[in-house]
């Protein structure tokens, strides 16, 4: 008998977590239809992925055409279409909001590889998630960690995000205030976006991180824990009532996690990079973070307890001051001390709305790119 496939869409399909994705699904061809694919400015690969895949629709910020497939207008109309089963939301930035909850309110499942969608409004979603009886799956890979250790949430006691502590680790503090770009994006174990490997470098990704796991799984911020693990091998853990810890581990691959969110709760024989070896691992090292020489964890935490815009101002300056620092504006520790200034005048909305957020958001990069034009680099 001839297994339904599931029908999906990917907004973002021309990024990293996008093509990757495209990449599972046609190992799994037999499993997915797409209905619709959503790139942003690199027109000549969606036309590719779209002649290759045949979806129904497509978008794109640039002009595409593709014969036999129709062009939409505006993300929204590929996020309220009712045929899907569920929508991949691979974009960064801010521009993930507004996809993501259309489709929720549309009763569409989310597979979320999107920081900003949790970090600027992640009690307006999981609520509107409730509300709508849809399942919202984590992609990054500790989060996705998480949710397959966890089997009864009620006796979990505390979540373990792993951190690989970038290429920064076991440098000093003015070697990280002297850094190059170039030294900024050379990550020792992940390849990914520029904006996300200068958040690796200042842990600020782990911060972000954090205030993800709160919303996804309901969990105090005093009960979220980061370690620093190297190797990249243990994607994160929980620890139980009892004090048994359970622990997702894998080699360093993005494939695996974004096949465990679009194939839940099933599991296929898919892209495998190679067999896991603890043998051929041979150690695995752990240590605590090192919060002076990487601040942004912990403003990141205290922003995560204010709550409320808190943590779009957060997200916006730090945005903004890692775009600076790509520019060569500023250098590298600014980027902790631009966000921190600018949550220092930021006036907190502790209960914002959908339109609360956006403003906020706007507001807060203007006044940070003012700010920085005027910053004087240390």
């Amino acid at each position: 008998m001839e297994t339904k496939k599931r029908k999906i869409s990917i907004i973002g399909s021309t990024g990293s977590i996008g093509t990757q994705a495209l990449e599972v699904i046609e190992k799994l061809q037999d499993k997915f239809e797409i209905i619709a694919l959503a790139g942003g400015r690199n027109a000549a690969l969606l036309k590719q992925q779209a002649e290759k895949f045949r979806p129904k629709f497509i978008y794109a910020q640039t002009p595409v055409s593709v014969d036999g497939i129709k062009t939409v207008d505006t993300l929204d109309d590929i996020c309220s279409n009712k045929e899907n089963d569920i929508i991949l939301v691979a974009v960064s930035g801010k521009i993930g909001l507004k996809p993501t909850l259309t489709a929720i309110e549309n009763g569409i499942d989310i597979a979320l590889a999107n920081k900003e969608t949790l970090v600027m409004a992640g009690d307006l979603v999981m609520q509107k998630a409730k509300e709508n009886n849809v399942s919202i799956i984590p992609v990054d890979s500790e989060h996705c960690a998480i949710h397959q250790c966890i089997k009864d949430i009620s006796q979990v006691d505390k979540l373990i995000i792993t951190a690989s502590g970038g290429p920064f680790l076991h440098k000093t503090i003015d070697e990280m205030k002297n850094a190059t770009v170039e030294q900024a994006l050379a990550h020792p174990r992940w390849h990914m976006g520029k904006k996300i490997t200068v958040d690796s470098a200042t842990l600020m990704n782990k911060g972000l991180e954090i205030i993800e796991a709160h919303h996804l799984f309901g969990f105090d911020y005093d009960k979220i824990d980061v370690v620093v693990h190297p190797q990249s091998i243990v994607h994160s853990a929980i620890e139980y009532l009892d004090g048994s810890i359970i622990a997702q581990l894998g080699l360093p691959s993005m494939h695996i996690p974004i096949q465990y969110a679009i194939t839940y709760p099933e599991r296929f024989e898919g892209i495998k990079s190679k067999s896991f070896s603890f043998a051929d691992i041979a150690r695995l090292d752990f240590e605590k973070p090192d919060f002076i020489k990487f601040p942004c964890v912990r403003l990141a935490y205290d922003a995560g307890k204010t709550g409320g815009t808190a943590t779009v101002c957060l997200n916006a300056a730090n945005e903004e001051a890692v775009f600076a620092f790509l520019d060569g504006k500023i250098k590298l520790y600014n980027i902790y001390e631009i966000t921190a200034e600018m949550l220092t005048r930021h006036k907190v909305i502790k209960n914002p709305s959908i339109n609360d957020i956006f403003a906020a958001d706007e507001e807060i990069r203007h006044l940070t790119r003012e700010y920085i034009a005027n910053f004087v680099k240390i």
